[in-house]
């Protein structure tokens, strides 16, 4: 007893101590919450909020880590300490280092399976790790995985000692040099090129579960059947009961079941309220697994009744509608950078500011570009009311695609580990996101970045989930195919190309910068397709954009993103600054000009003034 108190005391000694020593790294601008963050609480939320248990264990915190050359054997000893889930390259790490493709990363850490978790399947999550993982529990290998972007999980329960078991993981992550997605990483990054992200990235977290147990939910509303089917997908084929449970506040309003893995149908409720952006109304759902008879598993959800459709309005032109209504979607372009965190925001309550910002400025809609966020983000999106476009993160045989050359008509050839590459993300993307109501639009391919068969592309992702339309190219090789046409101009907007049977969408313009020192990236090499000195002349440069894209709506466009949410390194035409800490124009007025052109569609509509 003496002995384990002794230990226990030493293990408390150098945890403080590990603490202690972790810091910031860098002389670059951070965030308030990167610069208040607790080493000891990082990112302490439940990480997926559209399938929750209740039990579970978060493993953020501080790791030891080590980079050794590729090809290496497991190290003997580590080189210092990182705070996961943020990158090795990012200030918060307390690292700050490249690692590159001839290096590896590896990551090295200790814990214990509470008692009362004796007898459970335990499983060993990762909401994101850039981009080759090896992981071993107890020096058995438990598993491996490509990508960057889509979580995944291994059962370790085979593998766990009954005290300490130690945890490594290895990453290699060759960004532009390998033939992976990677969006918008580059070793030298410049312009519109960031810092490149290795290793882990998103939370890394235990939960134990039943031999028999959920493993993913599919939910597809259908407005016009009034029903919507829940897919309940087990670790195994069982002729067992599955029930799902609808409520609404704590009460039921739906109950279904069914036997053997075959979807369950529930009716909408008779007075079912349907999510839009200006009533974002959500569903609870309670999803139980019954094996022999008894409870098996029980996982909490929720779902939304909405339709995301294209249709001909009375003038002829196509439009994209949601519930059978026309609709103007109109948001900014969001990157989800942090000068801090890099792909990772420092806390929940950050990762949802930059949503409540474009909820406070007007907005219905926000492309997530070329990048795939936590869990939570689209969570919140469901829950404030904003409509994602979700684009897949780009990559190809060229890191700087021809120097912005993308109206050339020609397609990349890619490898065919290239292909695969692509295929196999997308894929574990949409399933990731499948049932989340805010997503209403898949991009696959953006300004030509690596785009290859894009009819083929285009046309998989709309059999794959009919229920969303496809942006088959945003701004890119234009063919006819998906949902819409979807051209850039910058900085005012244009409507240089249209398209009679899709919708003509606006999917990149403005960029207006303005530099603001003491909230600069890089001090003396910042750039914005337009600049100003001014919050009032970005603001009423901004109107006169707007002034431009009602008229232009009135020719054709079904939708806009304007450049966009925060400035992001080294681009400052953000209507926010890179920290955070600045908003750049007239917080009131631009709600409102957002607002006239959200309404655009069902209000008559003068100049902005």
């Amino acid at each position: 007893m003496r002995k384990s108190l002794w230990i226990l005391f030493l293990g408390l000694v150098y945890c403080n101590f590990m603490l202690a020593q972790w810091k910031p790294v860098g002389d670059k601008i951070k965030t308030g919450w990167g610069e208040r963050l607790n080493p000891e609480n990082v990112l302490p939320e439940y990480p997926r909020p559209i399938m929750e248990r209740q039990e579970w264990r978060n493993l953020n915190g501080i790791w030891n880590y080590v980079i050794t050359k590729r090809g290496e054997l497991a190290p003997e000893e580590y080189q210092g300490e990182i705070l996961v889930p943020f990158a090795v390259e990012s200030a918060l790490s307390g690292v700050g280092k490249t690692v590159g493709d001839q290096q590896e990363l590896w990551y090295q850490r200790m814990f214990d399976i509470p008692s009362s978790w004796r007898g459970k399947q335990i499983l060993l999550h990762f909401g994101g790790v850039d981009w080759q993982t090896d992981v071993w529990v107890n020096g058995i290998k438990v598993g491996e995985h490509t990508g960057g972007f889509a979580p995944f999980s291994f059962n370790i329960t085979s593998a766990l000692n009954r005290g300490e078991n130690q945890l490594v993981v290895k990453v290699w992550d060759p960004t532009q040099q390998g033939e992976q997605p990677r969006g918008k990483q580059l070793e030298n990054p410049h312009t519109i090129w960031y810092t490149p992200v290795t290793g882990i990235w998103q939370t890394v977290w235990l939960e134990p579960v039943s031999a028999s147990h959920i493993v993913q939910l599919k939910t597809t509303p259908d407005i016009d059947q009034r029903t919507v089917k829940v897919d309940v997908i087990t670790n195994g084929s069982s002729a067992d009961k599955v029930e799902v449970r609808l409520l609404e506040g704590n009460k039921p309003v739906v109950v279904g079941a069914s036997l053997s893995g075959l979807p369950i149908e529930l009716p909408m409720p008779e007075d079912a309220k349907l999510w839009s952006p200006e009533s974002p109304s959500l569903y609870d759902m309670e999803v139980t697994l019954y094996k022999d008879g008894k409870v098996a598993d029980k996982v909490k959800s929720y779902t939304a009744f909405r339709k995301f459709s294209v249709c001909k309005d009375k003038r002829g032109f196509t439009r994209l509608q949601l519930n059978n209504k026309d609709y103007f979607q109109f948001g900014p372009l969001d990157q989800g950078w942090w000068p801090d965190g890099l792909y990772t925001a420092p806390t929940d309550e950050a990762l949802e500011y930059d949503l409540r910002k474009i909820k406070d400025f007007g907005y219905n809609m926000v492309r997530k570009h070329v990048k795939v966020e936590p869990a939570r983000w689209y969570a919140h999106c469901d829950r404030l009311g904003l409509i994602v476009w979700q684009d897949m993160p780009n990559g190809g045989p060229s890191p700087e695609y021809q120097d912005h050359n993308y109206f050339n008509g020609v397609e990349v050839i890619r490898s065919t580990d290239s292909e695969a590459n692509y295929r196999k993300e997308w894929k574990e993307i949409i399933d990731y996101l499948y049932s989340y109501p805010s997503i209403g639009v898949w991009v696959p391919f953006n300004e030509a970045w690596g785009q290859f068969k894009t009819t083929e592309i285009a046309a998989w992702t709309k059999e794959y989930d009919p229920s969303r339309l496809v942006n088959s190219a945003s701004g890119g090789n234009h063919y006819v195919c998906g949902d819409m046409l979807d051209i850039h101009h910058y900085p005012d907007p244009e409507l240089y190309l249209y398209d009679p049977t899709r919708a003509t969408v606006l999917g990149e313009y403005g960029g207006i910068g303005m530099a603001l020192e003491g909230h600069l990236w890089l001090p003396d090499r910042n750039w914005g397709y337009i600049q100003y000195n001014t919050q009032e002349e970005v603001t009423n440069e901004y109107r006169n954009y707007a002034n431009r894209l009602l008229e232009l709506i009135k020719q054709g466009f079904s939708a806009a993103v304007y450049t966009q949410i925060t400035d992001v390194e080294g681009e400052v035409n953000g209507l926010i600054t890179y920290d955070r800490k600045i908003v750049k124009v007239d917080e009131a007025k631009v709600k409102d000009i957002n607002r006239q052109i959200c309404n655009c569609l069902n209000e008559q509509t003068v100049d902005i003034h």
